[in-house]
This record gives C-alpha cells, sequence and structure tokens, in this order.
C-alpha cells in the first residue's frame, strides 16, 4: 500500500496500525480483535474497503469466520460473543460492499451467497437478530446501486422470501432493511414484473406490506414508512397492482392516519398522494430514482 492513498488526516502511527490489523486477519488468534479495531474505523477511513478488499487472504480470512459459525447457526444456539465476532466480519464486507471501487468486484464475487443460511433463521434471540441484520446491510449495499444486473442476482437467489419474512416477525431494524431491500427490486423494471407477474408472489407482497402498515399505525418509524409507501407506489403503477390494491389497499393508506403525523416528511407524503390518485384513477403518477438507505 502506498503512503500516497492515505487519508490525510490519519497520523503515521495509526496508519502502521491500520496496516498492522489488516495483516493480522490472517492469524486467527489476532483476527477478532484485528476485525473489531478495523470495524471502528471504517467510517474515517474512506480507503478502508479498498485495503481490505486488495490485502493478501484477508477476504479468504472474512468469509472464514462466516463458515466458522455455521454448526452454531444450525444449531439456533449463538452466543453474543459469537454473534457480535461475525458480525465484524460482514461489518467489514458491508464496507467494501458500499465502497464504488470495490463494490462490483464483492458483487461478481458472489460472497453475498456465504450470507443467506443467516437470513433463513427463525430464532428471534438478540445474538441472531444482530446476525440477520448485519448480513441484510450487506445486501442491501448491493442492492443500493439499484443496477439491473444485482437486482437480477437477488432475484435469482430468491432474496424476496426471505425479506418477507423478516419484513413481518423481524425487530424494526431488520424489518426496514429488508423493506429496502424489496423496494430496490420493486424500482427494477425486472423486479415489478417479477414481483408482479405471478398471483402468488404479489399476494405475498401486499400481505407483507400491509402487516407492516398495521405495525407502522401503532409503532411510528419515519424511515420505514417511506419505504413501505414507496412500495406501494410503485405497485400501483401497473394495472394489475391498481386493480388489486383498490380491494385490498390498508384503510391506514387511504386516511388520514399517516398524512397527519407530524414527523411525516412532504415526500412521503406526496407519494401517498401519488398512491390513491393513482387507485381512483388510471393515470399513473410514480416516482422515479433510486431511494436513499
Amino acid at each position: 500500500m502506498s503512503s500516497q492513498q492515505l487519508p490525510k488526516e490519519l497520523d503515521v502511527v495509526e496508519q502502521v496500525k491500520i496496516y498492522q490489523w489488516i495483516d493480522q486477519l490472517l492469524i486467527p488468534a489476532k483476527r477478532e480483535e484485528a476485525m473489531l479495531e478495523l470495524c471502528r474505523r471504517r467510517d474515517l477511513v474512506p480507503e478502508m474497503a479498498i485495503w481490505v478488499w486488495n490485502a493478501f487472504g484477508t477476504i479468504a480470512a472474512l468469509v472464514d469466520e462466516i463458515m466458522k459459525i455455521y454448526p452454531a447457526v444450525n444449531m439456533a444456539y449463538l452466543s453474543s460473543g459469537q454473534s457480535n465476532r461475525v458480525c465484524c466480519a460482514l461489518a467489514l464486507l458491508q464496507c467494501v460492499a458500499c465502497h464504488p471501487d470495490t463494490r462490483d468486484a464483492f458483487f461478481k464475487s458472489r460472497i453475498s451467497l456465504f450470507l443467506y443460511p443467516f437470513l433463513k433463521t427463525e430464532t428471534m434471540s438478540g445474538p441472531f437478530e444482530n446476525l440477520r441484520l448485519t448480513s441484510l446491510g450487506v445486501i442491501g449495499a448491493m442492492a443500493k446501486t439499484g443496477k439491473e444486473e444485482v437486482i437480477h442476482f437477488l432475484l435469482a437467489t430468491e432474496i424476496t422470501p426471505l425479506c418477507l419474512r423478516i419484513m413481518e416477525s423481524g425487530s424494526e431494524l431488520p424489518k426496514t432493511l429488508a423493506t429496502y431491500i424489496l423496494t430496490m427490486i420493486l424500482l427494477d423494471d425486472t423486479g415489478l414484473n417479477f414481483i408482479c407477474g405471478k398471483y402468488e408472489r404479489f399476494s405475498e407482497v401486499v400481505l407483507a406490506l400491509k402487516q407492516l402498515v398495521h405495525y407502522l399505525a401503532q409503532n411510528p418509524s419515519p424511515r420505514l414508512l417511506k419505504y413501505v409507501v414507496r412500495c406501494y407506489l410503485r405497485l400501483s403503477e401497473t394495472a394489475r397492482g391498481r386493480e388489486a390494491l383498490r380491494l385490498c389497499a390498508p384503510k391506514e393508506l387511504r386516511d388520514e392516519t399517516f398524512t397527519s403525523l407530524p414527523h411525516v416528511d412532504m415526500q412521503v407524503k406526496h407519494w401517498l398522494f401519488n398512491f390513491n390518485r393513482n387507485l381512483a384513477t388510471n393515470q399513473v403518477i410514480g416516482s422515479s430514482g433510486i431511494v436513499p438507505l
């Protein structure tokens, strides 16, 4: 690594420490502490993702951490220490998945497939919830690009039913990330056609969204509401979606349950207006663009 790559705000001592921690990812006895220290600094060092991705053996070491936890996951017993350790590995992978210089290579590596067993878990204890949340963070970082090939990959790997289950049963943060991933899928034309192409898929998505609406009526969350409303608006942009939603759209979206709340921003209110207008007429009004995470 060249010293020219280093952030100016890092002093020489800190630079050396970061290099050492990256090297120590290859040493099992020192890996946990190294992952923890790197995670603490990942938001402060923009080049962290580049260094971790390009350093010899580091990604293999992080994947090894993921795979080593599989037996405990299969036994449905995971301690807080085990969960925190693998979540550190996942957080470093999320860092790689977010960075513009490494995210394409990360996507093409298909490393994200190693995370799917964590998303399939149903145990609701804290360690498992943290594991699902951090795994969703990696998938969400991939989906955030909105690239067609990423959305196609997510559809092919059946991420949708996994997200729907988490939307229905998870705590608020996993619900939010799972709904965000669904939003990004629906914003892609292929994703929208995939969801609306079969009655069973459409029904499962609408049922999960409806449960979230009822949840939000009792537990307000501006960010989760944003993704839920955006999903409904996108579904209303198809003829089949409008026809079905005229019959089954939650009443909370059609009255003032959310528009009267002070924490609901103008964008969400605008989406709700467009959603209801789409259902009332055949003049479709949408909202293009990437939804921020």
